[in-house]
């Protein structure tokens, strides 16, 4: 009589029902983690507090690229420094050196993308930066083999239709 007993109660705490809830629960948990994984909104552009972007209206989400950061003194390729806003004014030739020099170095470092007109670089620069800097910069851009150049903005509340 015992032990028919004990069978009768391991039967009820270690039943099949309990087991077949387990693997419907991982593949819910793993559900989760994957659709929490794959819809996440992240910004690729950096976020600096030292410029003050231009708003705009866009359609398109940025890429990941290349980021040409122009703050009110400075240059930057990806954050690193590359020269000052004073040299880039004051040099004569219709590109920067220095800027092309770690623009190239970006190419040399990302070679999955081989086809020129498909290589993107991203201007991020003040509202307050001249534009004959900008054209610079821009010209620096194609010069180094940059097929598509944009400019980071702020995208501006579109009005309720």
């Amino acid at each position: 009589m015992t032990s028919y007993r004990i069978k009768r109660h391991r039967q009820r705490r270690h039943g099949a029902n309990h087991f077949a809830l387990i693997p419907f629960i991982d593949m819910m948990t793993i559900l989760v983690v994957f659709l929490l994984a794959h819809t996440a909104e992240v910004d690729i552009l950096p976020n600096t507090k030292n410029i003050s972007i231009p708003q705009s209206l866009s359609d398109r989400k940025p890429s990941a690229a290349v980021v040409v950061m122009i703050t009110k003194d400075s240059v930057y390729v990806d954050g690193e420094l590359v020269g000052s806003v004073s040299a880039v004014a004051a040099n004569q030739g219709p590109f920067f050196a220095p800027l092309k020099a770690a623009l190239m170095a970006q190419n040399n470092r990302s070679l999955q993308q081989t086809d020129i007109a498909k290589r993107e670089v991203t201007i991020m620069g003040d509202k307050s930066t001249p534009y004959s800097l900008l054209k610079k910069i821009m010209l620096t851009c194609s010069e180094a083999e940059y097929g598509k150049v944009s400019f980071a903005v702020v995208e501006r509340e579109r009005a309720a239709t």
